[in-house]
């Protein structure tokens, strides 16, 4: 690596263990309207992700008014602003502080999943607070297995990793990841997956999402009907006062068989379920991501997040 790379992403890495530092001694409110300010000013200042967002939502919501779009677009930037910075703040509590702050739903879906013996997939979006939602299930209920890529910022990446693993998480990556999932699955323990990005590939399907085309993984589908595994839908939405409630939903109906069409109508199923609570709670899911390529600009618009690693192991792995 050229020194260039490195220099960037010490500086990177610096901003952020600062901004950590200084979360840490905040009261929750400050945490919560200081990154809700960010968040203002990412969507001010950011035009090509703000474009996006409102091309998007425009998009899901054509009844919506000009005025209206823009306030969602708006309301999604302070979204995600407040939540990096809870979430800097929330891996520094004491476990039992975290599940005062936390009140779960569907409890018992999961302990039945988890009775059958075969592991359990935990499936969920860049939705609300997910982030938070695999730190707390770990105290909940148990440690699981998160999903990731790495991030090209080898030293954010192993702040993320530490935060992901505060409550006794491990954090499996994509590249060379299949046989640690089987493992765990193996060993009757949980994995947490994300489905909502764009993804490139033989193993992706076109699925409806908002009405649009979105070429969506089925690596859940054919995992799900290879171990047996049952797959739980689960989402942590933000309440007042720093608080959060995490929704276990029922278990998706599995893929009837290993056929194409079977495993697009398992994905289409999951999808269904993010869409269902995007639409409830829509200033809470990634808008600007590009997660529909049906227009030739979308792809020169890079993404707004330190960029992760392009890891298809495990897709490649599971279609052998």
């Amino acid at each position: 690596m050229s020194p260039e790379p490195v220099l960037r992403h010490r500086f990177e890495y610096a901003v952020v263990a600062a901004v950590a530092l200084v979360i840490r001694v905040l009261p929750w409110a400050a945490v919560r309207a200081s990154g809700g300010f960010l968040g203002t000013l990412f969507y001010l200042f950011d035009r090509p992700h703000r474009r996006v967002a409102i091309d998007n939502l425009a998009r899901a919501f054509p009844a919506r008014t000009s005025s209206e779009i823009r306030a969602l677009a708006h309301g999604v930037f302070r979204h995600f602003g407040r939540m990096l910075f809870e979430l800097l703040k929330f891996s520094t509590l004491q476990h039992h502080r975290m599940l005062e702050r936390v009140e779960f739903e569907g409890t018992d879906r999961v302990r039945e999943a988890y009775a059958g013996g075969r592991g359990v997939f935990f499936l969920t979006g860049h939705f609300g607070c997910w982030e938070i939602n695999g730190i707390v299930h770990a105290l909940h209920v148990e440690p699981i297995g998160v999903m990731a890529r790495r991030l090209d910022n080898p030293y954010l990446n192993a702040l993320l990793e530490r935060v992901r693993q505060c409550t006794g998480n491990w954090v499996i990556y994509r590249k060379g990841g299949l046989r640690r999932m089987l493992r765990t699955l193996e060993a009757g323990r949980g994995i947490a997956i994300l489905i909502d990005q764009h993804m490139h590939g033989p193993e992706a399907v076109p699925v409806d999402f908002f009405n649009r085309p979105a070429a969506t993984t089925t690596v859940l589908g054919s995992l799900a009907l290879r171990t047996g595994a049952p797959v739980i839908p689960v989402f942590t939405v933000p309440l007042p006062g720093g608080r959060y409630r995490v929704v276990y939903e029922h278990a998706v109906e599995p893929p009837s068989d290993g056929s194409p069409e079977a495993l697009r109508a398992f994905t289409q199923r999951c999808t269904d379920v993010l869409e269902m609570y995007v639409r409830r709670y829509p200033t809470q899911w990634l808008w600007m991501h590009r997660r529909w390529r049906d227009r030739p600009a979308d792809d020169v618009v890079k993404g707004m997040f330190p960029q992760a690693r392009s890891e298809g192991d495990i897709e490649s792995r599971v279609q052998e």
